[in-house]
């Protein structure tokens, strides 16, 4: 579709679509075609989720859902993985813009908010892609809805739920005010500077302090046995036979040949396509030999392990198949002896395998394998004497951990009492919304708080940056004056109005949705 849209961009089909498209995906707002009473809950197949007892339908979730995803791949110029949809959420994006209209609807209607025929038409007519030279044309509009299978009852129904939803969006953003105090508050941000005295602790300087009993070492280990768990071993016996044994005793007929070339068609690309059989036939054959070979090797051993299997021998089996009987030594699925190396469906089976049961057959590169569990080791948790060495590093640092956290939670009950200490200084710095700090780093919480503290004020608890907490005092704060607040004030307030605005309508929608009963049906939550 995107190279569609570059070849064609000044289509006024294409340009539609992209209508369509961004309309859809404004703040929340999901055109929904007319269907069901308010635009919702009509269709077939089910509901999605019930909104204070109205239904919205699998239709209309599911075409909500296809739009959020045609934009996705929109932006990308590719398909999405489902990996990556999982990870961008798109269906609880689909459902949740859904849900958000229906409630905005509902309150529209207990508002009074109504939209007028007249309304509906000038938003209709002040769309370019039914204009023509600059005015709307009516028989342009015909043929775009014609060109995109919708009628002008869908079209203007859908346009009326978007223009009600707009209404009502706009009503509860000219609510919201920026006040002199968000404006000043801005303003500090923007052009006040702070410099912090700061003490800060890590695992690291505390350690040499920790000192831990048996008791406490003990503890450890039972409140955390999967760090200690030794796991699973077991030690095989094995059959391995190699089909290769079998190629010397195996012949084709020209019927095999021919379908084993039919089969692999693919495999013969020459320069000017295809190559005939006669060309590639030795080929062919040797191919074929080795398939039939291999097949052949597999039933002898499934052969001798069947007839054999409740014997629980492995060396009657060996026998048989005129090979020998190898050995391992116990070895985990993560630390396979040498001969195991790689052999990962081995592996798999044999630690399905009960102690002394016999296994297989499993095909790998290496050959054909029938296996007996030797031995099993099933997983552990070894006593402390055992592995006091692991479990103490591994209980010091959780301990250091705490420690420095304690340290710090007191160092910043210090400063914020302005208790004197010994502290280090960060220089000065602006406000920097990825929360920059000379020499303490990026953390935005910090900055945030700082910044609406006075000289000498403290925030109570400490803030961790990477594996270090920081307890921090302001040192000194410079200000701009506040008559070019005054200067700046207004133009100030503008720029904020917008973000305040967003939420405004943000929170708006966040209470509507705590005051909703919304039931989503978890069928739906379980599609794959």
């Amino acid at each position: 579709m995107l190279s569609l849209i570059r070849r064609k961009k000044e289509s006024f089909i294409i340009k539609f679509v992209f209508v369509v498209i961004v309309l859809s995906f404004v703040g929340t707002i999901f055109l929904v075609w007319g269907q069901g009473s308010d635009g919702f809950g009509g269709g077939k197949g089910g509901y999605a989720a019930r909104v204070n007892g109205t239904k919205i339908s699998l239709d209309d979730y599911r075409n909500a859902y296809e739009r959020v995803k045609n934009m996705y791949q929109q932006i990308y110029g590719q398909s999405i993985p489902p990996e990556m949809e999982k990870m961008l959420g798109l269906k609880k994006v689909a459902l949740d813009g859904l849900i958000d209209n229906l409630l905005a609807m509902k309150e529209a209607k207990s508002l009074g908010i109504k939209v007028s025929k007249d309304e509906v038409s000038n938003s209709i007519e002040a769309m370019p892609m039914f204009q023509r030279g600059g005015k709307f044309n009516f028989d342009q509009y015909q043929q775009v809805l014609r060109s995109n299978r919708m009628t002008a009852k869908e079209f203007e129904e859908g346009q009326e739920t978007e223009v009600l939803l707009k209404k009502v969006h706009q009503s509860v953003k000219d609510k919201a005010v920026v006040s002199d105090a968000d404006a000043m508050a801005q303003f500090k941000r923007d052009n006040d500077r702070l410099e912090l005295e700061y003490v800060s602790y890590a695992p690291a300087d505390v350690m040499g302090e920790v000192k831990l009993s048996d008791a406490e070492l003990n503890e450890y280990l039972q409140k955390n046995p999967g760090e200690f768990k030794t796991a699973e071993k077991v030690a095989l016996s094995y059959v391995l036979l190699d089909p290769a044994s079998q190629v010397a005793k195996t012949t084709v007929s020209e019927e095999e040949i021919q379908a084993y070339y039919q089969k692999n068609i693919d495999r013969w690309q020459g320069k000017d396509g295809i190559l005939p059989l006669a060309e590639v036939r030795e080929k062919v054959k040797g191919e074929a030999v080795r398939q039939k070979a291999s097949k052949l090797a597999y039933e002898q051993a499934a052969d001798a392990l069947y007839k054999n299997i409740k014997s629980g021998d492995l060396g009657l089996i060996a026998g048989v198949l005129k090979q020998k009987v190898q050995e391992t030594a116990l070895f985990a699925e993560n630390a396979p002896v040498p001969a195991m190396v790689g052999e990962t469906a081995v592996i798999k089976k044999a630690l399905e395998l009960k102690q002394g049961e016999l296994g297989g057959p499993v095909e790998t590169a290496k050959g054909i394998y029938i296996l007996k569990a030797k031995e099993r080791k099933a997983a552990a948790v070894p006593p402390l004497a055992e592995i006091r060495g692991a479990v103490e590093a591994k209980a010091k640092s959780a301990k250091a951990i705490e420690l420095a956290k304690k340290k710090a939670d007191d160092a910043a009950k210090q400063l914020s009492t302005k208790v004197a200490m010994k502290t280090k200084l960060t220089g000065s710095f602006g406000y920097s919304a990825k929360g920059e700090i000379p020499t303490i780093g990026a953390s935005p919480e910090m900055v945030e708080a700082v910044f609406k503290l006075s000289a000498s004020q403290a925030p109570t608890a400490p803030f961790k940056v990477g594996s270090r907490w920081y307890a921090v005092r302001v040192k000194s704060r410079t200000e701009t004056p506040k008559a070019q607040f005054e200067s700046v004030k207004e133009e100030l307030k503008k720029k904020m109005l917008p973000k305040k605005q967003e939420d405004a309508l943000i929170e708006w929608t966040k209470g509507l949705r705590e005051k909703a009963k919304i039931e989503i049906n978890q069928a739906l939550i379980a599609e794959k």
